[in-house]
């Protein structure tokens, strides 16, 4: 039984940059995950950046309580 990744797609859209510095350990899981997503996607390497951007993309549209608390700020 294969199991499907949370991320499968990567976004490309313009960007804001931001420099950030993460853990060794951390930037080894990106890696690692980004070698399993080249069956999901057909592309042989994919690119760190856009990898991070769809994690908290998926993170941010997935906590509940964010989203409830930014409906409520948008209300204003």
């Amino acid at each position: 039984m294969s199991s499907i990744l949370k991320i499968s797609a990567l976004p490309n859209e313009k960007s804001v940059k931001l420099t950030i510095e993460l853990p060794a350990s951390v930037r080894r899981d990106l890696l690692a995950y980004a070698q399993l997503i080249v069956p999901q996607t057909g592309k042989a390497e994919q690119e760190l950046p856009n990898l991070i951007v769809a994690m908290v993309t998926r993170f941010m549209a997935t906590d509940r309580a964010f989203l409830k608390k930014r409906r409520t700020s948008d209300r204003g």
